[in-house]
């Protein structure tokens, strides 16, 4: 079984790198003056990580039947191990950022070229030019920290960030552990992690999205500096982060906040 908790382990250290670093498209695309293009572009990474999604699930739901019918094994410790694959995947989207925006500008300036993606995939994949793009690499400095004070941008931002992560990050284990809990409402309770992440999303949309499509919008018409975006997308990923921590605290609270609200409904 510790095999299948890896697998687990390994789509959602995936899922969190793919989700994380779809921020240096949206970076590239707006140095480039090609935001259109870039999030054409992050369709394709977003589209890795929900298949990721969409095999971590049934691999998920063996580790539960297998832990009901042995009773030594420990859920909760195994799924904090899942959480934290969460936690290094947003950590190495972070530390990979710098060159993930200078390649995304890279990809961007093919894409225009070549006129489509099978096209510029097909021109692009070469042995010759995956050796060259190790020339590309860019590594996060410490320096860089220095510039994600957070004056400037809204605070509200960064914590509902932590928050939605969180939740995100920990809504199907809680449901999937609800269901252990119980066993009159096992199956209601396995289904009912959108009573969480539908919080999630209505903080996504009105608080989150919003903010970050006006900052871009003024860098676009030059009301502010690139810098702005830079240090909004820092501390983004850096919220991003706090909220994979977070979760590991979320975990059983929001699996007993599921088992009494599937028990009242």
């Amino acid at each position: 079984m510790l095999q299948q908790v890896m697998v687990v382990f390994l789509f959602t250290f995936i899922i969190h790198l793919s989700e994380t670093l779809t921020y240096s498209l949206r970076l590239a695309g707006v140095r480039l003056g090609k935001l259109a293009v870039a999030l054409s572009l992050s369709g394709i990474i977003l589209l890795v990580s929900r298949t990721a999604n969409m095999l971590q699930g049934p691999l998920t739901g063996k580790i539960i039947d297998y832990s009901r019918n042995h009773p030594e094994f420990n859920l909760v410790e195994h799924f904090r191990l899942v959480i934290g694959a969460s936690t290094l995947g947003t950590l190495a989207a972070i530390l990979l950022f710098p060159s993930a925006v200078f390649l995304s500008s890279r990809v961007i300036a093919h894409l225009e070229v070549a006129g489509s993606i099978p096209l510029m995939v097909r021109s692009s994949a070469s042995i010759q030019k995956l050796k060259h793009a190790r020339a590309h690499l860019r590594y996060p400095r410490l320096e860089m920290l220095s510039r994600l004070r957070i004056g400037g941008i809204p605070k509200r931002l960064v914590a509902m960030n932590v928050l939605v992560t969180a939740i995100y990050t920990i809504g199907v284990l809680a449901a999937l552990l609800a269901s252990t809990l119980t066993a009159e409402n096992s199956t209601a309770a396995s289904q009912a992690s959108g009573l969480i992440n539908g919080f999630a999303t209505i903080l996504l949309t009105i608080l989150i999205d919003p903010q970050i499509g006006l900052v871009t919008d003024k860098v676009l018409r030059g009301e502010k500096e690139i810098k702005a975006l830079n240090k909004m997308f820092g501390l983004l990923m850096l919220s991003r982060l706090t909220g994979t921590l977070l979760a590991q605290l979320l975990l059983v609270p929001a699996a007993y906040w599921i088992k009494w609200m599937v028990g009242i409904l």
